[in-house]
């Protein structure tokens, strides 16, 4: 075939590809099940676009090659270790147990034990690629149930590896001359000597030269391909697979301080390249020899399906896991990967296998692969359903995970906190600086750890899982806020905390406006918008700066506007009291309060929050004031009187202050309160003048030091 046909081909695929990516976008389907579905329509069996199977295969094998690349330079064997035994255990039971049932089933059907042998390896292994992008995906890669699944599916890994190369030598045995023993000694000199060279070449060359090559970074990814290419290469001319040397040109880089720019740099490759060995392996599927293979293929694809996620489950079990944990760690082996069709596609090429095996344990990757991604997709409601009947998986005392909460010990929070990432952190640090007690809840052992560390109280759990609101101090909690970005989770945390009769108030996180209307149209008090915020406050920040440092003006002096931050240790105090003077050679130039700007101010005028002071002196100074305006008081805020609170007041029918105006009342001379606000029903009367009119059933909005609001709440006749 010509060039410009095969180029003709590979742009007709390609094109429908993409048409049913946007079908599949569409109707909320993965791509992985679309690029399998444009397969199996360019393949002989329907439409017949395909005619350059070699072409397409050569593509295919380099992606595969450029995956197992990638593994290898992702590979962290301290991973293993962090995650304890688990990994291993789970790693090693699961393939032990899984291919002991997979070849007693393969016997059952009337497979020879050489076949039977090759299906049952081919069902052990499960793909780590999958896996891992659907895990990121969900943002669940860092999740304790993520965490074990990447750990086992590492230790597949290195058993896949050794199994390729013990097909390798078998191959070599078949295709050679002399005996088994000759063979596999000559394979192992070759196996170690290949390694040998990589270590020293870890050792002494390879770090020194990726630091030369960093300079630039097309160098780099270039050297990288070419590096796993030779090194593929080399690995086939020894006898082994060329992914087996592409594996090892990963791992010699895996140990650099480049690793994850040239992963970074490669990963859009590896997609656009896998996306061939997809469509190869719909293509590649035999419908003739389907319907004789179905029953069979049923049988093997319920048992990758429902077998292997229920081996783990009972390992995980046994070793101190919650049944959620396990289930969600479960569904990773729940399909077979791209190592079966590797194992089978050298068995056929050995001779040890029929082209029907061969078929069949594809046939079992495309149901398996497809069936397997909607059940991690939807693994939340799936477990919500088999919630119940999971619990023969949970011991009584799930001590290996128990052993990460410490959030019984709190009988009483301010705040139960969920989501406890970068901006959940942050937000915890400013409500731990204001004197808050909080609760933490997040998925991710590492940052459970870190705030043990500190003596927080932390709870493992998902704010998806059922379970975890029972753990939860609903009774005594004022505030349920939750930092995850999504609004399914989101929607059904409300539904929970409502259930669990939660009395307190729910402060959610949105990624748009859609999100945060929902959000209060279902009864959440306050909903943070992280990317909305953070842009307002990097436009306030370069807007401070090109008043602070003019580009032109040639003078001394400039100035800030500075808000005052509710929970300030200034906030309350005279501007007598703010230290500006003494420590800085700033001056106040004039307070905006509620529309209204003061510009005479005296060394007793009074500081709310909420206030906006106009700050002049030297540019370089005004860059800290914020910092010291905006200290927070480090003693225990809930016995100091004098803190500034906002409260809400209600005019009660039959008051006598119904009828009269704020400045018939003269609250704040008789009360040491500001009205600053009126809720009359629906309507919001914001900074009411001295001439409002109080009615009955006002609730009025007032701030001032905690003493004299509550006095306003309890005491007054209102």
């Amino acid at each position: 075939m010509s060039l410009g046909n095969v180029f003709y081909e590979i742009a007709a695929i390609l094109g429908l590809a993409t048409l049913l990516g946007i079908i599949g976008q569409k109707l909320k389907q993965p791509l992985i099940i679309m690029f399998l579905a444009t397969g199996i329509l360019a393949g002989p069996s329907v439409l017949g676009i395909i005619q350059s199977h070699d072409q397409l295969a050569l593509f295919a094998h380099i992606g595969i090659a450029l995956l197992l690349f990638i593994v290898g330079l992702r590979l962290d064997l301290n991973l293993i270790r962090v995650i304890g035994p688990v990994a291993l255990a789970t790693g090693l039971g699961q393939i032990v147990f899984t291919s002991v049932i997979g070849f007693g089933i393969a016997i059952a059907v009337g497979m020879t034990a050489i076949n039977a042998a090759y299906v049952s390896v081919a069902l052990t292994f499960s793909s780590t690629i999958i896996i891992v992008k659907l895990l990121s995906d969900k943002k669940e890669i860092d999740s304790l149930h993520g965490q074990i699944a990447v750990g086992f599916l590492i230790v597949q890994d290195i058993a896949a590896i050794v199994a390729l190369v013990a097909l390798t030598t078998l191959g070599s045995r078949v295709s050679g001359t002399g005996s088994a023993f000759d063979s596999a000694l000559v394979i192992a000199v070759k196996g170690i000597g290949l390694m040998g060279v990589v270590a020293l070449l870890m050792r002494f060359i390879i770090p020194r030269l990726v630091r030369r090559l960093a300079h630039s970074q097309e160098l780099l990814a270039l050297f990288a391909i070419a590096w796993a290419v030779l090194l593929g290469s080399a690995s086939d001319l020894l006898g082994f697979s060329k992914e087996v040397g592409a594996f090892l040109a990963g791992v010699s880089l895996a140990s650099t301080d480049y690793r994850d720019s040239i992963g970074a740099r490669l990963t859009s490759l590896r997609d656009f390249l896998l996306l061939f060995f997809f469509i190869d392996l719909g293509a590649r599927l035999d419908w003739s020899t389907v319907g004789n293979q179905m029953g069979v293929s049923v049988l093997f694809s319920l048992f990758v399906l429902i077998g292997n996620p229920i081996i783990v489950m009972v390992i995980m079990g046994v070793m101190g896991y919650r049944r959620r944990t396990g289930f969600m760690a479960g569904l990773a082996v729940a399909q077979i990967s791209e190592f079966s069709l590797i194992v089978v596609a050298l068995g056929l090429s050995i001779g040890h296998i029929t082209p029907e095996t061969a078929g069949l344990v594809t046939l079992v990757g495309v149901v398996t692969i497809c069936i397997s991604t909607y059940m991690i997709l939807y693994s939340a409601p799936l477990y919500e359903l088999l919630s119940g009947p999971l619990k023969i998986f949970e011991r009584r005392d799930p001590f290996r995970e128990a052993a990460v909460d410490t959030g019984h010990i709190t009988p009483a929070v301010d705040v139960i906190l969920m989501g406890m990432g970068n901006y959940g952190s942050g937000l915890a640090e400013h409500l731990l600086r204001r004197g808050k007690t909080i609760l933490g809840v997040d998925f991710d052992p590492t940052v459970l750890d870190t705030w043990r560390s500190r003596g927080i109280p932390v709870l493992y759990g998902d704010i998806a899982d059922p379970e975890i609101h029972g753990q939860l101090p609903m009774n005594t909690a004022r505030w349920a806020i939750s930092t995850v970005r999504s609004q399914d989770l989101n929607l059904a945390l409300m539904r929970a905390l409502k259930n669990h009769g939660f009395g307190g108030r729910v402060a959610l996180t949105a990624t748009n406006q859609a999100e945060a209307d929902l959000f209060e149209k279902n009864g959440a008090q306050i909903v943070f918008r992280p990317f909305k915020d953070a842009a307002e406050q990097a436009a306030d920040s370069l807007t401070h700066a090109m008043e602070i440092l003019p580009d032109k003006t040639d003078w001394p002096l400039a100035f800030r506007e500075v808000r005052i931050q509710s929970g300030s240790a200034f906030a309350g105090h005279t501007i007598r009291d703010i230290p500006l003077g003494s420590t800085t050679g700033l001056s106040i130039m004039a307070v905006s309060r509620g529309g209204r700007v003061h510009f005479d101010m005296g060394p007793e005028f009074q500081i709310y929050p909420g206030d906006r002071l106009v700050i002049l002196g030297p540019p370089e100074d005004l860059l800290h004031a914020e910092t010291l305006l905006n200290q927070f008081n480090t003693y225990e805020q809930a016995d100091d009187e004098s803190r500034f609170i906002i409260g809400d007041v209600r005019v009660a029918s039959g008051s006598p202050w119904a009828g009269k105006t704020l400045q018939d009342l003269q609250i704040r001379r008789k009360h040491k309160v500001t009205i600053v606000g009126i809720k009359r029903g629906e309507t919001r009367i914001m900074t009411p003048g001295p001439t409002q009119m109080l009615s009955a059933g006002d609730h009025l909005i007032l701030i001032g030091s905690r003493k004299a609001v509550e006095l306003m709440k309890h005491n007054e006749p209102l």
